[in-house]
């Protein structure tokens, strides 16, 4: 496939954290490296609300290294570890000052499946990106990322198809914050309905 270019700037500027991750579903998410070029569509996603959301990195206005990058303006690659291992994509969202973002928990195979496969080391498609963990280690994205820019190369969100339908998007509880309180009922995390890649309770999975 030609892969579409890199989304408007513009694009993430003046949008509701909340909206923007119902938004994000159906975007490709690309990384050109070394390897090869791989791709894959964004088919799960939670919201965070930052200073007034308890399940976020950076409740209470919560300011340390690794959330810096979430004080700035939207559209850059907010990445941390879980676990000492595993690799988890955020899309910085809302205006500067106010850190919130969009963790990208799942992904489909769109482009070079045989290089996703073999770093993932599994045979079956729908698990390829089905987790935050996996879709960053199938599209070998590693911390060296954070704070880049996802309108420019070598990684960045194009624009794949039209919006989905409201009726083919899922919201529910996010994943995985225990210690979040009434957060943790919020309805933010969004999902395209029976689509295979979407994640499972009991792969990877991290709470931005």
């Amino acid at each position: 496939m030609t892969t579409p270019p890199p989304i408007d700037p513009r694009w993430f500027a003046n949008q509701d954290t909340v909206g923007m991750a119902r938004r994000l579903l159906g975007q490709l998410l690309v990384h050109d490296t070394a390897d090869g070029l791989a791709a894959g569509m964004i088919v799960e996603t939670e919201a965070y609300r930052g200073p007034m959301d308890q399940a976020a990195h950076s409740f209470g206005n919560r300011r340390t290294r690794r959330t810096e990058v979430m004080f700035g303006p939207p559209g850059h690659a907010y990445l941390y570890q879980i676990y000492g291992r595993y690799v988890c994509f955020d899309v910085v969202a809302g205006p500067v000052g106010a850190p919130e973002a969009v963790l990208v928990r799942a992904v489909a195979p769109v482009e070079n499946l045989p290089l996703m496969t073999r770093r993932r080391g599994v045979g079956a498609e729908s698990a390829i990106g089905s987790g935050p963990g996996k879709l960053t280690q199938a599209l070998g994205i590693t911390m060296a990322a954070n704070g880049l820019p996802l309108w420019l190369p070598p990684m960045y969100l194009a624009h794949y198809r039209d919006p989905w339908p409201g009726a083919a998007i899922a919201a529910g509880p996010r994943r995985n914050i225990p210690y979040a309180g009434e957060a943790q009922a919020y309805p933010w995390r969004f999902w395209i309905r029976g689509h295979p890649s979407v994640s499972r309770p009991s792969g990877p999975t991290a709470e931005s």
